[in-house]
């Protein structure tokens, strides 16, 4: 198979303010701006792409962030205009992540990763 993922592409009616905020969120920098496109890099090979399209809901993507902590990371996401939604935990207690929305009101996880 020859197919790789480019870009996690998130569909908003504001797709230069979206990039920024994610921008700011995770590092990288922005390789490519065509006012109704905008992509930001990570230097990986792995990146999200932000394209204009007038009336989009939310909801049409979900990122599963891990960090090796998380409590700080939320916090640091929600002081930057993200909203939590939830908080849920595996039974044990083995397991944790934190359900938040980004300014497009996109749902997205953060956890301390599991294996």
């Amino acid at each position: 198979m020859d197919l790789k993922i480019a870009n996690v592409t998130v569909n908003t009616d504001r797709p230069k303010e979206l990039a920024q905020w994610w921008l700011a969120a995770l590092g990288g920098e922005i390789t490519a701006d065509w006012g109704e496109y905008v992509m930001v890099g990570f230097g990986d090979g792995t990146g999200l792409a932000f394209q204009y399209v007038e009336g989009t809901k939310p909801g049409r993507i979900h990122l599963d962030l891990v960090t090796a902590d998380a409590e700080q990371e939320v916090a640091r996401l929600i002081a930057s205009g993200a909203t939590q939604v939830s908080h849920h935990e595996a039974p044990g207690g083995v397991f944790s992540w934190t359900v938040l929305k980004d300014p497009d009101g996109n749902e997205f996880c953060v956890s301390q990763g599991h294996e």
